[in-house]
């Protein structure tokens, strides 16, 4: 990624030193300018992370390989502050490393893996409408209606309502002009690919060119609503028929893969409703099914097969990182598959682009470096940087110190917790510290590089932050990650206690200026602390966080998360568990202790943790009379992703905590 950052300095300076200087006060400032670079203190090095360069942050994306395969094929995007969105450029990058080439969006010549192995069809996706829904649609004399009519489950999802369209795959001969194309699912009421995040990885073809694999949730109304259930199909083009390959298994089963030998794997999750369960590798082939990590205590993020088709690369969380490991294919014979860790270190490698000869081409991320594409060496485990566009923004600024603790819990286990430190950190002072807690509630806090909660810049504040791997984070063992099932104002809260209470023993700790910060489970979690904190923390900041447990399980979307993780609706008072969910573990029920300045935030376009939530805690907080503000995002869902409201987010944050801390 190309670095855009000030130029005022360089600016000021060259102009400065390269004309006649006559003004007294212009000399002085050279003067200064020079002694500081005599010193070895540039201007550019005192420099921390501000929101506006985060902002200019370059944000690397692999397109895939060209045709020949000795190019890697990337865009990178910029964001354009004043037109809200994103400006991309394109380059190639020689797979065996050097210089970055640019191209035009018309050079991108990626080998196509839509096209089938026999170059005569291709395959594409597109909505379908299938179902009356919309009030024009019903009416047709009242095209301009608003009104949507629903008699069952499944009326929205993520940030869209269901509108009656659906997401279908065809297929059609290659150099045909119109859209035209045959419907694998015709008028089936099932998406493929997987809204709201699915994509042409849902669908692959056969070595042979002669079926078609793809993945698809075949349930309606609320059976889709409360289940996981997706299975992987296949259809055959000779006969028009289509298989349920995975119609054994009730949990998710999804990205398709098959090996340079034929063989089929996917991930597969086996427990039906619960979206964080342990996703393991599975290959079909030749009739027989094989469970490669099923004996392997993690949970896989994502996987490529070798050229050979052996073994299988993926990636997984482990000890607060995501790490390369191997798992081999034993195919018939009467071994069992070994699972490998191969790469180590404080970093994150967030996807396996290909395998090129006896290296793999990954990109990585650490909390204080934003995506660049490496190679990893298989033969020794050894990693070459092949890009880095960020670089010179990162050599401009100091950057915070990253140290890895771990603390004893209250039941006696050994908690790994991050500790940020700020830059040119002097622990003869004392620091406001935060308390950071992460979302998920199953996600894994390891070395992400966020465009919102980024570390490396609430460290460049002069905040310390204080991330543990409470329970419920993958990268600990399957126990660790569904310990905090049905159990969210337990011991994890224990978890984030004894973590910032260990933390703020250090000298550098100002005790007096703690916060606790988060979003959507970690924002429940910042409304759950607010009433048991106990006056530890001076401030709290919530964004799209569950603020009332019975009117989430009644307003979300995602209806089989909410099922799993409270174990039943709020009316079944025969569910103990679900009980002290709706009651003891709800926020709601705690408001009246709280006595600490709050700034709520939520999107007006999140339907995962909907807008009552936010709104309901924000009117608590002002008519209990506390210190509290209401930052609102109408457009924005789950997420932040414009960049103007990007950066009103990132300057209300700071300013909340200025005020507050």
């Amino acid at each position: 990624m190309k670095i855009l950052f000030p130029e005022t300095h360089h600016n000021g300076f060259h102009t400065a030193v390269t004309t006649p200087i006559i003004n007294k006060t212009i000399m002085k400032k050279v003067l200064l300018i020079m002694s500081l670079i005599v010193s070895g203190s540039t201007v550019h090095a005192q420099q921390t992370m501000s929101p506006e360069l985060l902002w200019k942050v370059e944000r690397i994306s692999v397109k895939g390989l060209d045709k020949e395969g000795s190019n890697i094929l990337i865009e990178v995007k910029t964001p354009n502050i004043e037109e809200n969105n994103f400006d991309s450029k394109f380059y190639k990058l020689p797979v065996n490393g050097g210089d970055l080439i640019a191209i035009s969006k018309d050079e991108l010549n990626a080998k196509d893996k839509n096209v089938s192995p026999d170059g005569n069809y291709t395959l594409f996706h597109d909505e379908v409408a299938i179902e009356n829904i919309k009030g024009s649609d019903v009416y047709k004399n009242l095209d301009k209606s608003e009104a949507y009519i629903f008699s069952d489950l499944d009326i929205r999802h993520w940030d869209t309502w269901q509108d009656g369209k659906y997401n279908h795959v065809f297929y059609k001969k290659v150099g045909t002009e119109n859209t035209d194309g045959t419907d694998l699912m015709p008028n089936e009421p099932h998406h493929t690919p997987q809204r709201p995040f699915g994509g042409d990885e849902d669908y692959i073809w056969s070595p042979d060119g002669k079926d078609i694999y793809y993945v698809s949730k075949k349930l309606k109304g609320k059976a889709y609503a409360t289940s996981t259930n997706t299975d992987i199909y296949k259809y055959n083009l000779a006969s028009k028929t289509t298989t349920n390959i995975t119609e054994d298994n009730k949990g998710y089963d999804t990205h398709p893969a098959l090996s340079s030998q034929g063989a089929l794997a996917w991930l597969q999750m086996k427990t039906d409703g619960y979206e964080a369960d342990k996703n393991d590798i599975v290959v079909l082939n030749n009739g027989v099914k094989q469970n490669l990590t099923d004996r392997w205590d993690g949970t896989v993020n994502s996987f490529l097969w070798s050229n050979d088709g052996n073994d299988i690369y993926f990636t997984a969380p482990i000890d607060g990182t995501v790490q390369i490991f191997k798992v081999n294919y034993p195919d018939k014979k009467r071994i069992a598959p070994v699972v490998e860790q191969l790469s180590e270190g404080q970093f994150d490698i967030t996807s396996i682009i290909v395998q090129k000869d006896h290296t793999l081409l990954v990109t990585r991320t650490d909390m204080n470096h934003a995506a660049e594409i490496f190679s990893f060496n298989l033969k020794d485990n050894s990693f070459k940087a092949l890009t880095n566009i960020n670089q010179k923004l990162y050599d401009s600024i100091e950057l915070p110190k990253v140290e890895k603790r771990y603390v004893t819990t209250t039941d006696g286990k050994q908690m790994l917790v991050w500790v940020i430190l700020p830059p040119n950190f002097d622990a003869s002072k004392k620091y406001p510290t935060l308390l950071y807690a992460q979302g998920g509630p199953q996600s894994a806090l390891s070395q992400f590089y966020s465009y919102r909660w980024n570390f490396q810049l609430m460290a460049s504040h002069g905040y310390i932050v204080v991330a543990p791997n409470r329970r419920g984070m993958p990268g600990h063992g399957v126990e660790w990650n569904e310990a905090i099932s049905k159990d969210w104002g337990g011991q994890v809260m224990d978890d984030y206690l004894s973590a910032i209470d260990a933390i703020a023993k250090e000298p550098y700790v100002d005790n007096d200026r703690l916060g606790a910060v988060g979003a959507s489970y970690g924002g429940y979690s910042v409304f759950y602390l607010a009433g048991i904190h106990n006056k530890r923390f001076k401030t709290f900041i919530s964004h799209d966080g569950v603020f009332d447990t019975r009117t989430m399980y009644g307003t979300t979307e995602e209806l089989f998360f909410v099922n799993h993780d409270f174990g039943a609706p709020y009316w079944d008072k025969n569910n103990k568990a679900a009980q002290k969910v709706y009651n003891e573990f709800n926020p709601i029920t705690k408001v009246s202790a709280w006595d600490t300045p709050i700034l709520i935030i939520q999107g007006g376009k999140d339907y995962r943790v909907p807008i009552e939530q936010g709104l309901s805690a924000y009117q608590a907080a002002q008519l209990l009379g506390i210190k509290s503000k209401l930052l609102y995002f109408p457009e924005e869902n789950h997420w932040v992703l414009k960049p103007q409201n990007a950066l009103v987010w990132q300057n209300e944050f700071f300013k909340w905590l200025k005020e507050t801390l």
